[in-house]
């Protein structure tokens, strides 16, 4: 990056859209850490139970991540609600009420509804990422980029207990 980017970057109005943007995903985090142990508590499957436990403790971790994120940027952390992921888990709120308590298409509309988080947080760090990157945040892309790897992996997680497992017992029900 050349200097007058570099100079650019720091004071453009493209990194306010980041700040907002990291503002946003701190908010989607910490509300998905409710939603999961709502998901947690309501899930059949102990493996799926057990999925959302080490996604709970990874997220709590993410928010620190962002924490950091905030530090790097020289502002205290802040959220901005997250219309998306508020979204996103009143569907998963739907999906408990809506499913028979102990059934493996409740853990199917879980799965459901935990990927759908999961691909918003993929889009979102995958982005705020490459513009960290861009504007030569070489700690901050850091973080973003551990945190990525994280929900990737999350949702291989989630496909391959929906693939071996759960929906399987669903259709069966």
């Amino acid at each position: 990056m050349t200097a007058k980017k570099q100079k650019n970057a720091e004071s453009s109005c493209f990194r306010e859209f980041f700040l907002d943007q990291i503002k946003d995903i701190y908010w989607a985090e910490k509300h998905l850490i409710k939603g999961m142990k709502k998901m947690r508590k309501a899930a059949t499957s102990p493996s799926l139970a057990s999925a959302f436990e080490k996604h709970i403790a990874q997220s709590e971790e993410q928010v620190k991540r962002l924490d950091r994120v905030f530090e790097l940027l020289g502002k205290t952390p802040h959220e901005k609600k997250c219309m998306a992921m508020e979204g996103i888990l009143s569907e998963a709120e739907e999906v408990i009420a809506d499913t028979e308590k102990d059934s493996y298409t409740r853990d199917a509309g879980l799965i459901l509804a935990a990927q759908k988080a999961e691909h918003y947080e993929i889009a979102s760090y995958g982005t705020l990422f490459e513009f960290a990157r861009m504007m030569g945040e070489k700690e901050i892309a850091r973080q973003l980029a551990d945190t990525l790897k994280e929900e990737e992996a999350t949702d291989s997680l989630l496909t391959c207990l929906a693939e071996d497992e759960i929906n399987e017992m669903a259709v069966a029900e």
